[in-house]
């Protein structure tokens, strides 16, 4: 699943009740959070998370945040790693969907009920209410501070909206696309392969260990839609000493309801998409017209690593089969 609170897929931290202590876009920040003792701001300690002031009133506190793509979410972790006296006894969350900010009469759905929490841990809830939702509300119960959030989910897009003929990133993480399985991913952030832009760094995609035997390194994506494959691009951007040698893909059409245990062994007998291909560093390669095999319509792409290295970038473009 992915974090749907990720600022990679353009979600953002609206407003806060209170954030004096520690600003609530930390909350959503992608990396693991950390603690410098010695490092203190204009309003007293620095934290790597949300945090409040100190409450009087006997009120709450919240966060609003606005997914960047609308998701079913099916669970989340509420970490207060490194909050030790200042974490929050309990907290809630709820969410909602609409295109504009949610006012006064937004009909909210509670996804998670108030939940007891402790210090510098991470707390994981499953939540029956999944939505797909946009808009998301946490609120500390009374106030105190959350390192980061996650909202653990599948995002999903409206294909009904699709033009026909319209050409489009069917692997694109924020069209539904998902990573299904993969034999090793050592390094770096597998999901990262579909995300927009190219890479920040070399820890910005997928890389697998050195490999120390026979074979080759491979992932499966499920794309947003079945559709028609009309290019591709395999883009190495960073990847220098350890790009892959070459890559091949294969494609397949599959059932709807079949276990992804069972496609990743359906993927070994795949009709090929491209022919395996030599790569280089630091480099964006494109396949299209020739390159892609007539294959029709497929729901699922495997991509062959030869024989083993780092992909920032997978993008798979096509149109939509309806």
């Amino acid at each position: 699943m992915v974090n749907l609170a990720s600022p990679r897929l353009g979600t953002v931290a609206v407003r806060a009740s209170d954030e004096f202590f520690a600003a609530k876009e930390r909350m959503l920040a992608d990396s693991e959070p950390v603690f410098i003792a010695d490092k203190y701001d204009d309003h007293g300690k620095w934290m790597d998370g949300w945090e409040s002031r100190r409450r009087r009133d006997g009120g709450e506190d919240w966060c609003l945040i606005r997914l960047g793509v609308a998701g079913m979410i099916h669970g989340v972790d509420i970490d207060t790693r490194h909050f030790t006296g200042n974490y929050p006894p309990a907290a809630s969350i709820e969410a909602c969907a609409g295109e504009a900010e949610p006012g006064p009469d937004a009909v909210w759905t509670r996804i998670v009920a108030p939940t007891a929490l402790g210090p510098g841990a991470r707390h994981f809830v499953a939540v029956a209410e999944q939505g797909p939702w946009n808009w998301v509300r946490v609120t500390m119960h009374p106030d105190g501070g959350i390192a980061r959030l996650r909202l653990y989910g599948q995002p999903v897009r409206d294909w009904s909206t699709a033009k026909p003929d319209e050409e489009v990133e069917l692997s694109a993480l924020r069209n539904g696309g998902r990573v299904v399985a993969y034999n090793n991913a050592h390094y770096g952030n597998v999901w990262a392969l579909l995300t927009e832009g190219r890479g920040r760094d070399m820890g910005d995609g997928w890389e697998t260990r050195r490999r120390r035997e026979p074979g080759n390194d491979w992932l499966i994506v499920a794309l947003g839609t079945p559709g028609v494959i009309t290019r591709i691009e395999v883009d190495t951007a960073h990847f220098k000493g350890n790009f892959p040698d070459r890559c091949s893909l294969q494609a397949a059409l599959v059932k709807d309801g079949l276990p992804d245990s069972a496609v990743v062994t359906q993927a070994m007998f795949w009709p090929g998409l491209v022919d395996e291909r030599k790569l280089r560093a630091d480099s964006i390669h494109g396949f299209d017209g020739a390159d892609i095999a007539a294959l029709g319509p497929v729901s699922h792409v495997k991509l062959n690593i030869h024989p083993d290295g780092g992909v920032s970038r997978l993008r798979i473009f096509g149109r939509p089969a309806g």
